[in-house]
Parts: C-alpha cells; sequence; structure tokens
C-alpha cells in the first residue's frame, strides 16, 4: 500500500530538509524551500533481485551507429533559427515569458505551418478552453484548424490523447497547468511540475515525438517551478519584449542541438507574429543621427551579429547625490565605466545624474560594448553628436587602455551591410574589412579627443 508523506526541498538547488526553513542550508537562497507531497510506493520484488539483467546492456561508443540528425521545420524562420534549423523528433523545449508577450501565438503559429507541411500536431491547453484556442486562431493569418486541441489538465489524458492521435509534435500551455495522478498536491508545485515534465520527456524519447511546453515566469526573470525543470529538457527558450514595443525577441539559453545566445526577433502585429529577418534595421530605424549623447555598437548574439544603439544622458544634478540609472546595462558595469571616463579620461561626473538605455530592450552582456557606452556619455558631456557612419567595439580596462574584442570581423560585415564607414576600436584589431577605415584608439582620453575635436 502506498504511503504519503511531504519533502522539503529547496526549488533552487534541489537540496532536502527535514522540515520548512526561510534560507536554503545548501545554496543560502532564502525563500527557496517549498513543501513537496511524495507518495511512497512499494517496491518492485522483480528489481531487487539480485544479478538481474538490466532490459538494456551497456554499448561501446564505437559500436553505435552514426544518426543523421533529422529536423523539422516550423515554417517560421526565426523560430528554426534560434533553435538551430528547426525543431528535432524526440526532443522537449521549454517556452518561457511573461504573461501576454505571445507565447501561445507563436506556438500556435508554429502549430499550424507544421500540420500544413504535414506533420500531425496537438495542442493541449490547461489555460484555455477549446473554444478560447479557436477565437484566438482565427486572428492568424495561417489556417490553424487542421491542428488537434485538447483541453485538459490531466497529464495521463494529454499523453494518451497524443499516442492516439500518433502526433509528431505535442505542445502543452502550459507545464504549471497539469498534473499527475502520481502525486498528490495541486498543479504547479514542485512535485508535479518535476514529475510532470520528466514523464513528458519520458513520452518524447519514447515515441520520437517532438514536445514542447509553456512555462511561466517569476518576478525575477526565471521560469517558475524547481530548477531541475530547465536542466529536464533539451532546449530552453526565453520570449522576451517589452509591452509597449511592437518587437519580441526569443533568445536561446540552453539547446542540446544547437548554438545558446541565439536571438529571434518577431514583430507582434493584429495577425499574429511577423518574423523580421534583419534585426539590425530594425533596431537602428528610428535613430536620430544627429544627436548627442548616441553611439552605435555591434553585439554577437550567438552566431549573429546585432547592431543597437546606445543612448546617454547627462545632465546637472537636482539633489545632493547624483542619480545612476541604466536600462539595458548592468548597474555595476555602469559604475565601473564611471570611474574609468573620470580618472582616465579626464570627464567629470561628480554633479552630474547619468541615465543610459539601450534601444530596443537589448540588453549589453559582453565587454564589447563598453566603448560605445563610453562614447555616448562622453557625447552628451561635451554636447557634440558622435560621427552618424560609425560603430564602437571595444572593452575599456581599468587602466583606461582599450582592448581589442573577439569576433569582431562579422561585427564589421554587417556594420558595412547597414552603411557605416567608421570603426572605432582597439589599435591592435586585426583584421581589415573593405569599405571600413579603422580608427585605433590606444587610450580612453583618446576616444575624448576624438569626439572633442
Amino acid at each position: 500500500m502506498a504511503k504519503a508523506r511531504s519533502v522539503y526541498r529547496c526549488t533552487e538547488c534541489g537540496h532536502d530538509h527535514p522540515k520548512w526553513v526561510g534560507r536554503c542550508e545548501a545554496c543560502g537562497e532564502w525563500n527557496s524551500v517549498a513543501e513537496e507531497p511524495v507518495t511512497l510506493r512499494a517496491p518492485d520484488r522483480r528489481s531487487a533481485v539480485p544479478g538481474r539483467r538490466a532490459a538494456e546492456p551497456p554499448s561501446r561508443l564505437r559500436d553505435i551507429a552514426e544518426s543523421r540528425l533529422v529536423r523539422w521545420s516550423t515554417g517560421l524562420p526565426e523560430l528554426d533559427f534560434v533553435l538551430g534549423s528547426g525543431l528535432v523528433p524526440g526532443s522537449m523545449t521549454l517556452v518561457g515569458g511573461e504573461p501576454g508577450i505571445g507565447k501561445s501565438t507563436l506556438l500556435l503559429q508554429a502549430a499550424a505551418r507544421l500540420e500544413a507541411g504535414g506533420r500531425t500536431v496537438l495542442y493541449a491547453s490547461g489555460e484555455e478552453s477549446p473554444e478560447q484556442v479557436r477565437l484566438r486562431a482565427g486572428r492568424l493569418e495561417e489556417d490553424a484548424g487542421p491542428v488537434h486541441v485538447l483541453g485538459e489538465t490531466r497529464l495521463e489524458a494529454i499523453l494518451e490523447a497524443a499516442t492516439t492521435i500518433q502526433a509528431d509534435l505535442l505542445v502543452l500551455d502550459s507545464i504549471q497547468t497539469v498534473y499527475t495522478d502520481l502525486l498528490e498536491g495541486a498543479p504547479g508545485n514542485v512535485g508535479q511540475v518535476r514529475e510532470c515534465a520528466a514523464r513528458l520527456m519520458r513520452y518524447a524519447k519514447e515515441t520520437g515525438s517532438a514536445v514542447v511546453v509553456v512555462g511561466h515566469v517569476t518576478k525575477g526573470g526565471g521560469i517558475a517551478g524547481p530548477k531541475t525543470l530547465e536542466h529536464i529538457v533539451d532546449t530552453v527558450l526565453y520570449f522576451e519584449g517589452e509591452s509597449t514595443l511592437d518587437h519580441r525577441l526569443l533568445r536561446a539559453t540552453k539547446n542540446r542541438f544547437g548554438s545558446v545566445d541565439e536571438i529571434g526577433v518577431f514583430t507582434m502585429t493584429g495577425h499574429g507574429l511577423v518574423p523580421v529577418p534583419n534585426p539590425s534595421a530594425l533596431f537602428l530605424a528610428a535613430r536620430d543621427t544627429g544627436s548627442t549623447g548616441s553611439a552605435v555598437t555591434a553585439l554577437m548574439e550567438g552566431t549573429r551579429p546585432v547592431l543597437v544603439e546606445v543612448q546617454a544622458l547627462a545632465a546637472r544634478s537636482g539633489f545632493g547625490t547624483p542619480q545612476r540609472v541604466a536600462t539595458g546595462l548592468d548597474q555595476k558595469r555602469l559604475a565601473v565605466l564611471l570611474a574609468v571616463l573620470e580618472r582616465r579620461g579626464g570627464t567629470s561626473f561628480a554633479d552630474l545624474d547619468v541615465f543610459v538605455q539601450v534601444t530596443a530592450g537589448v540588453r549589453l552582456k559582453e565587454p564589447a560594448s563598453d566603448l560605445a557606452v563610453a562614447a555616448a556619455l562622453v557625447s552628451s558631456v561635451l554636447n557634440r553628436a558622435a560621427p552618424a557612419d560609425a560603430i564602437f567595439l571595444g572593452e575599456l580596462g581599468l587602466g583606461g587602455e582599450v582592448r581589442p574584442i573577439g569576433g569582431i570581423e562579422r561585427r564589421l560585415i554587417e556594420a558595412t551591410r547597414l552603411g557605416f564607414r567608421r570603426v572605432f576600436a582597439s589599435g591592435r584589431t586585426a583584421g581589415k574589412i573593405q569599405g571600413l577605415t579603422l580608427v585605433g584608439l590606444d587610450h580612453i582620453d583618446q576616444l575624448v579627443a576624438a569626439l572633442a575635436a
């Protein structure tokens, strides 16, 4: 007879505790310990027989035949690009994002195009009824009529339906609304999410079907539920974007079958999401070339170079302590760059409020954008516009030195394609791109002198 008990497990590291505590003893996270009901089943006597041979004996790697990786195109080029050329049969993908960002719309569009391409798709929704899904599908340009729809939250019923129609793709919206009869507890708790994800992964591997699940995000921006959810799946995608902007960013943070940190760009319209084949042109479309406090840099999002505009505003402070506000840039990194400019570049920000933002909702994560942030700040202080045909690529050291960056060739090719003619970078930058003039910088004071001229 099965026995029920509860364990207290950290949702961040998975450490078990004998009772609830406010702080995890293993990883030190606060308020991460949650109660998880567990049903103990009677042990299988056959599994206790000593020397019992496993169903599948281990094999040597050299004896395993190589198989060609097959992918299914979703019909959405940007989604295929982020996935690494399409969905892999037998894989499980997790798509996270804030409510209303467009996750369900994106997956319904992909389901419609896969169905039109001859694949059988089951769209299981635990948050909407089939009638509500039908209303949303009516606004899309794609014909989603052939897609199988199921309004169900019990995992066993969903897997049975997918097996009955022999679905090539199972879309589950969302993992937090599904529960299994094997465990006690409400849908969305730690145990239910982990067990449902594990069974879905097992279903994908055994049947060869692709599984895509939607996950909610917390206030901190991470996917809700245990961290092991992201470890179980093959691919993790984040759907990002500001509610006030029309475009959305799809970012891969984990991909066992392709590159990570790839991004796909979509535009939200009244008829669904439209892929943007040229993100750099979209991000720079509203740029004012004669405005001060503006500089352009090139980021590497996975294998794709993307040009973005960095804007800065330095204004006289009206309070005793100047403000430092950064959007799209780490606050601590901004503090370091301001200190370098003041100490090494001779530009004072002691009595100035400083505001820095990256347009289009993009975040600056790599140090290659340091020079562009510094150029925007100096341009605002000097009230002189940076050259409209120039991009800024370089990392700043604490001594004020400008360091070369990696992968500069692809960045410069993208800049040339969009009409840029000059690049401010380290004087030690190797390689030349036809059509671009290198303005070599060895120290930050050379950048200040160039913008002041």
